[in-house]
Order: C-alpha cells, then structure tokens, then sequence
C-alpha cells in the first residue's frame, strides 16, 4: 500500500483517451485521403489511355464480344482489354503496366511510363486477337468443305451392301460362264473321239 503522504502525479491532459482517438482519426483520414488520391490519379491516367486507345476499339468487328475496353473502378483501377488482360498503373502513379494472366502466371507484356508505348502494345494485342479469330473462322470454312466433299460422293456412291451383292453376281455368272465353256470343250473332245464310229454307223446303214 501507498503512504498516505505520498503523491501522485495525475494524467496530463494531452495523454487522454479521447485526444489519442482523435489522433487515430485524423491519421486515418490522412491515409484514405492518400489512398483516394491514388485511386483518382490511377483512374485519370487510365482513363487518358482509354481515351488514345477509343479509335482502336471503335475498329474492332462489332460480332467479337470477347473484348471488354472498360476502366473498373475500386482501390486499384484498370482498364480491362479482355478477360485475361488489362493495364494497371505501377506504385509510383506513371508508369502504365499492360499484364496478361496466362497458365504459367501473369505476364507483363508492356511496362512504360510513356503512354503511347503501352497504347501501341495494346493495339497490336488487339490486332493479333482479330487476326487469330479470323484465321480460324477461316479454317473451319476450309475443313467444312472436304468435308462436304466426301459426303457428297458418299451419296453418290452405291450403298456397300449393294456393291457386295453386285459382286456375287458377278462372281455366279462367271462360274456359271466358266461351266458353259468347260462344257463345250467337253462336247467338241467328244465329237472328235467319236467321229469315226458315227462314219462307219452311217455307212453300215
């Protein structure tokens, strides 16, 4: 226990409870206001790529769906391509980053604090995507006519079953074209052996 006599030295009033809260606060409102900034000063910079890359997108066939050309917003903003693509800007608010998520993890296919460099690569993106598209829509015209091909001589071809029937007449008549033969090669022999006999039968009539 305390001696009566002794002192105690009361909390200083800057050392409360309540000022130490409005401290936190004011530290918390310093900080969302730098975040804020950071997410306007993103989205500005995006939106300006945006904006270079509006006649690229406006090129795009209106029948491929799968490009998405929109800024999202959110703590970090980014300006969608497609599903698997998107540019996001780096720490330092300039430098425009252009990545790709792929198998093997996300690949950064651009990375520049000039925003024509980054709008250059993504228009060359988007060209390979139209190309691709075409060069297999393309293909599978190619492969559907052979196709067609075969399954009209298919048609026009008679059925197997009466292929294999019209080879067995073919293979009856023959033997039956071979019997013939033999036969009258038989009957000549026979005539030949039995000429003489038949003369003399005719002359003892």
């Amino acid at each position: 226990m305390k001696d009566a006599g002794e002192k105690t030295t009361p909390i200083e009033a800057s050392h409360k409870l309540s000022d130490a809260i409005r401290d936190v606060k004011n530290a918390f409102a310093d900080r969302d206001d730098i975040v804020v900034d950071m997410r306007d000063a993103h989205r500005m910079r995006l939106d300006l790529l945006a904006a270079e890359l509006a006649p690229v997108f406006a090129e795009v066939p209106t029948d491929m769906d799968n490009f998405d050309f929109a800024v999202s917003s959110g703590l970090q903003p980014r300006l969608w391509i497609d599903a698997v693509s998107h540019v996001a800007m780096g720490r330092d608010r300039r430098t425009y980053r252009f990545l790709r998520d792929t198998r093997i993890g996300r690949v950064v296919l651009a990375e520049s604090s000039e925003m024509k460099v980054v709008a250059d690569q993504v228009t060359r993106y988007v060209a390979e995507r139209v190309v691709e598209r075409q060069r297999m829509m393309e293909g599978g015209a190619e492969h559907a006519i052979p196709r067609l091909q075969r399954a009209l001589v298919t048609e026009a071809e008679p059925p197997l079953r009466a292929a294999r029937r019209g080879r067995a007449w073919s293979a009856v008549l023959s033997g039956l074209g071979l019997i013939a033969a033999g036969a009258l090669v038989g009957l000549a022999v026979s005539l030949v052996l039995f000429w003489d006999r038949l003369a003399a039968m005719k002359i003892s009539f």
